[in-house]
């Protein structure tokens, strides 16, 4: 009797500390999602073919990466971007779910060339932006910095990876 009253406390204590322990959904992240600088990207206006702008960006090409961008981001530079690289030319949309600073969000088809934009996109916002045309990359960057470099349709794009 006293062997099972003392195998029936210590599952009871390994069971209570257990339940203590933090689960994934107790756990609060609040390491801040720093730039790492994986390439560069120029911009070239179409009419001319000059450099517009260069920027400093970051890749996303597997699906966790496409998937969660620039989510839980506080900040970014103005000389900063993210670089979609999708494997074929598709219609795409995108949302702003836990995306905490605006952006514009550029689509860009299989030739380089910016096909659409959606501008100023509300951060924390889930409603869909598309591109509206097929695009295989799409570049993030600060919101209102498309109408600052006066980026149109047309214009081009160029980017190495580091």
């Amino acid at each position: 009797m006293k062997r099972l009253f003392i195998s029936a406390a210590v599952v009871v204590t390994v069971l209570s500390c257990y339940s203590c322990k933090e689960t994934p959904e107790k756990v609060n992240l609040t390491k801040e999602v720093t730039f790492t600088k994986e390439g560069e990207l120029t911009l070239l206006k179409s009419t001319t073919n000059s450099t517009k702008v260069i920027i400093d960006i970051e890749i996303a090409d597997t699906e966790y990466e496409t998937q969660t961008g620039l989510m839980n981001r506080v900040s970014m530079q103005n000389n900063q971007g993210m670089l979609f690289i999708f494997p074929d030319s598709q219609p795409r949309s995108f949302y702003m779910k836990n995306t905490l600073i605006s952006l514009d969000i550029i689509y860009i088809d299989d030739q380089m060339k910016i096909v659409s934009f959606q501008k100023n996109a509300k951060p924390m916002d889930e409603s869909s932006l598309p591109s509206g045309t097929p695009a295989k990359y799409v570049l993030e960057i600060n919101g209102g910095l498309s109408d600052q470099l006066q980026l149109e349709v047309g214009d081009k794009i160029i980017y190495n990876k580091n």
